[in-house]
């Protein structure tokens, strides 16, 4: 059994390439492994399952919950530095972690900001950082005085967890805000209230930042949600301004330095009627706003987050063409006869520029089992190619009424 005198800081052979931990077995990880691989590198995974993502391709996995202090520890002996797919580890074990003399990236004390909406809020505001209003809700009382002072509908949000449109409720009223607290509430859940924000559009600002301080972003870019999940990704955004590009870019940059981040930060912004920013969402990990990059920019993200966590010096992140689209492939309602496999041989057949990343998932409504990168020049060309392309790797059906057949 792994004792507290098995982590050390120097508990890896420094004459070795490095090996980095990855919590989580996702698709996230999944895709860092692909980039640990190019760099020389090893990159151990703590997954739940074996058919996880990650864990079908990594030869170095290690097997428990993310919520478990000794399959944490486990994990990270011999790592030159641990990371994360995922927000949800608690900060109690990392912290626990850092004092053992793991290199823990980012920090807890980052991280938490990630983990915790409410902190998150409330620490942007302290640093002048533009937010929704909001407030904490104890009881169904704080959601009624939020709502009447700000006007309905609100946003509730769970203030830990929740992704994809899960954990976020819009009630139309006071009895509806009433009738949800009590029930998340009841189920422990802690809330937050915000006022709605009349946006125009989502936008997304990444960056990747090292222990020494050097910092990198890419363009920002345009993020398109459907159902409460990213759909669709224009990089770089259309028609933003030069100046509110570089708002964006610089705030990211700030908030980064601000909180200690290591590795890469997509933080999540509304774009308002009147040309204004809002601060949405953190997220310190590799990000499905970001993933355009893996084809489209001269260094993606998952290997810059490992030159971050590393502290190598960063790289480049020039986009390689004008446009690029990132689509994704959701689950069809109901999966498709035709095997995956066939799907991908005749996407390429009528398609050969798309570049496919497939997670190894299974199929199911809804769930995110992929995603499409295509490269060109003109936005509304590039996105109806990889619109098209996703919708039929998820579907078996082109949109355009297209029958390879005929």
């Amino acid at each position: 059994m792994t004792t507290l005198t098995d982590v050390s800081a120097r508990s890896f052979d420094p004459a070795a390439m490095p090996t980095v931990t990855m919590v989580g077995g996702g698709q996230l990880a999944r895709m860092t492994h692909q980039a640990a691989i190019a760099l020389g590198q090893r990159l151990r995974v703590l997954a739940e399952r074996p058919d996880d993502p990650a864990a079908q391709v990594s030869p170095d996995v290690v097997f428990g919950s993310h919520t478990d202090p000794v399959a944490l520890r486990r994990a990270a002996v011999g790592s030159h530095a641990l990371t994360f797919d995922h927000e949800h580890v608690p900060t109690e074990h990392l912290e626990a972690l850092v004092a053992e003399g793991v290199n823990v990236q980012p920090p807890p004390s980052a991280l938490r900001y990630a983990q915790d909406k409410l902190a998150m809020r409330t620490r942007l505001s302290e640093l002048g950082l533009p937010v929704p209003a909001f407030t904490a809700v104890e009881t169904a009382a704080d959601a009624e005085r939020f709502g009447a002072e700000h006007g309905w509908p609100v946003v509730l949000k769970a203030i830990r967890g929740g992704y994809d449109g899960r954990g976020v409720w819009m009630p139309a009223d006071a009895a509806e805000a009433r009738a949800i607290v009590g029930e998340q509430r009841a189920r422990g859940v802690p809330l937050l209230a915000e006022a709605r924000v009349a946006w125009v559009r989502e936008l997304s600002a990444m960056v990747a930042r090292s222990p020494f301080g050097q910092a990198a972003t890419w363009p920002v870019v345009e993020t398109v949600q459907r159902n409460g999940q990213c759909a669709v990704v224009l990089a770089p955004a259309p028609g933003l301004s030069e100046e509110l590009a570089a708002e964006a870019e610089t705030l990211a940059l700030h908030l980064a330095a601000e909180l200690g981040v290591v590795g890469v930060m997509a933080v999540e912004l509304f774009e308002t009627a009147d040309g204004e920013l809002l601060v949405n969402e953190l997220a310190m990990r590799p990000h499905n706003s970001g993933h355009w990059g893996m084809d489209g920019a001269r260094t993606g993200q998952f290997e810059q987050h490992l030159r971050a966590v590393l502290d190598y010096p960063l790289g480049d992140t020039t986009p390689l063409a004008p446009v690029t689209v990132m689509a994704n492939i959701l689950g069809a309602p109901e999966a498709p006869a035709m095997a995956m496999d066939e799907r991908l041989h005749h996407l390429f057949a009528r398609v050969p520029e798309a570049k496919v990343h497939l997670y190894g998932k299974g199929e199911r409504p809804d769930r995110k089992i992929g995603h499409v990168n295509i490269l060109g020049d003109d936005v509304a060309a590039v996105r109806e190619k990889a619109e098209r392309a996703a919708h039929w790797m998820s579907h078996a059906v082109w949109t355009d009424g297209w029958d390879p057949h005929e």
